[in-house]
C-alpha cells in the first residue's frame, strides 16, 4: 500500500488511542463511583459520552473514507475492519460506563448498602481486560488477544457470584430490595465491559492470525502450553 495509505491508518490509531484513553478513564471513575461510593465524578463520566459519540463517528467516517479511496485488501483490510468493529465496542463500553454512574448516583441515596466485596476485583479485571485488548492489537499480539479471552470465565465468575450473595441480601433484608437491584445491574453492565473486551480480542486474533474464533474459546485452554513449547524449541 502507499504512504499516504500509511499516514491515514497511523492517523486512525492515533484516533483509536485517543478514544480508548477517554473510555477508560469513564470506566474507572463509573466503577469507582459504585464500589467506593463516590459522587464526584457521576456527571463528568455522563457528559463525557457525548465526546465519545463524536469521536466514534468521526473515526467510522475516516475508516470509509480509506476504503473507498485505497480499496485494501487481505491484511489492510482485515487492519481496517478491525478498527471498525473496535470502534464500536469502545462507544458502547462508554454507555455502560454511564449505565455504571447512573446505578452509582442511585446507591448514593443508601449510604448503609454493603456493596460486595468481589465488585472491586471485578471491576479491576474487566477494566484490565480492555487494556490488555487494545494493547494486542495495537501491537498486532494474538498470544496476548487470546489471554484477553481466557479471563473472561473469572469475570463471569465473580458476576454469578456477586449476584447470588445479592439475592440472599435481598431475602434476609427486603428493605435492601431496591439498592441490591441497582448493584446488580451496575455488576452486570461491569461484566459486559469484559464482554467487549473479550470482542475486541476476538477481532485481533481474526486480525492478526486470519482465523475466526467466535465459539471456539475450548481451543485456547492448552494455548500456553503450545507457545512454551514453541519457545522451548526456539
Amino acid at each position: 500500500m502507499s504512504k499516504h495509505f500509511e499516514r491515514e491508518i497511523d492517523k486512525l490509531y492515533a484516533q483509536l488511542r485517543a478514544l480508548f484513553g477517554n473510555v477508560e478513564q469513564m470506566i474507572d471513575l463509573a466503577t469507582r463511583a459504585v464500589y467506593e461510593r463516590k459522587s464526584d465524578h457521576i456527571e463528568t463520566v455522563i457528559d463525557t459520552d457525548f465526546i465519545i459519540n463524536d469521536m466514534e463517528v468521526s473515526i467510522e467516517e475516516d475508516c470509509l473514507k480509506i476504503l473507498a479511496l485505497h480499496q485494501p485488501v487481505a491484511l489492510d483490510l482485515r487492519r481496517l475492519t478491525t478498527i471498525m468493529k473496535i470502534n464500536v465496542d469502545l462507544e458502547r463500553m462508554a454507555d455502560l460506563a454511564c449505565n455504571i454512574a447512573e446505578r452509582a448516583r442511585d446507591l448514593n441515596a443508601y449510604p448503609a448498602f454493603p456493596v460486595p466485596a468481589r465488585m472491586p476485583g471485578m471491576a479491576q479485571q474487566s477494566a484490565s481486560m480492555v487494556r490488555m485488548a487494545i494493547d494486542a492489537f495495537i501491537t498486532s499480539d494474538s498470544y496476548l488477544a487470546k489471554k484477553v479471552i481466557q479471563c473472561d470465565e473469572s469475570v463471569d465468575a465473580d458476576n454469578q457470584y456477586i449476584i447470588n450473595e445479592l439475592r440472599e441480601l435481598m431475602k434476609s433484608n427486603p428493605s435492601m430490595i431496591e439498592p441490591a437491584l441497582h448493584c446488580f445491574s451496575a455488576s452486570r453492565h461491569i461484566e459486559r465491559l469484559a464482554d467487549h473486551a473479550e470482542n475486541i480480542a476476538e477481532d485481533v486474533v481474526y486480525f492478526v492470525d486470519g482465523d475466526i474464533v467466535r465459539h471456539k474459546h475450548g481451543q485456547f485452554s492448552s494455548f500456553n502450553d503450545d507457545r512454551a513449547g514453541n519457545n522451548a524449541k526456539g
